[in-house]
């Protein structure tokens, strides 16, 4: 695939220095479809952004790869999403997710999103093109992701529907000229175009037979019991 490492190029989640953490929302390639979903947002009480696709700027220490999570509450719910990475200078593809408070998001998105951790998983793509420069742009589209909650299918598509990587990162890196820094790319639609609910989140993101990366956590509601007194 070009402009995607080989699987022999598949590493670990890379250590980061002060980064700065950006979801990119409505992110869709379609004028047509993100206009589509902003209206079915709107009719379950969901304000518009001021601004597609629209850039929330949230605290780095949301970003994790454990696999058992706090959440606020009952209705909360994760989405799969392409991560590119910026660490020391260097590039990486990840996978991670969106999860997203669905009781707030109808007052305030941002905070909706802030709420939640952002899961990503414990190993990364490293890159040996630049997104910026357009290096990831030829390969982008092939790329497949998938998720499911509690074990039933709940996303699955092609970074096809997504901008471009090299739209996105130029946005992001704009007012991130240097340091390290996380991008959430956006998502796929929902199989039943409808939000669910669960404990469970699995994800997936693939290159073919060349490169496959996973992601898996639980959420839990209320006090997390201790590690050791886990079943």
């Amino acid at each position: 695939m070009v402009g995607v490492a080989s699987p022999g190029r598949e590493v670990p989640f890379p250590d980061l220095s002060a980064p700065a953490l950006l979801v990119i929302g409505y992110a869709g390639r379609s004028e047509a479809s993100v206009r589509k979903h902003i209206e079915e947002l709107a009719a379950i009480g969901i304000a518009p952004p001021p601004q597609v696709p629209m850039v929330y700027d949230l605290a780095a220490d949301l970003l994790t790869t454990a696999t058992r999570l706090p959440a606020p509450g009952p209705r909360t719910s994760g989405e799969v999403e392409p991560v590119l990475v910026r660490a020391a200078g260097t590039w990486h593809l990840a996978l991670g997710s969106d999860h997203t408070d669905r009781d707030l998001e109808a007052s305030d998105v941002r905070n909706s999103k802030a709420a939640c951790p952002k899961p990503v998983a414990p190993t990364v793509i490293l890159l040996d093109v630049d997104p910026v420069r357009g290096g990831l742009d030829a390969a982008w589209d092939a790329i497949e992701v998938t998720s499911s909650i509690d074990d039933v299918a709940y996303q699955r598509g092609t970074l096809a529907e997504l901008r471009m990587p090299s739209d996105l990162t130029s946005r992001a890196t704009q007012q991130n000229p240097a340091g390290d820094l996380i991008i959430f790319c956006g998502t796929v639609p929902l199989l039943e175009g409808a939000f669910r609910y669960g404990e469970k989140f699995s994800a997936t993101m693939s290159a073919g037979a060349e490169w496959t990366l996973r992601l898996e956590y639980t959420m839990q509601v209320g006090p997390m019991a201790p590690r050791g007194a886990e079943n």
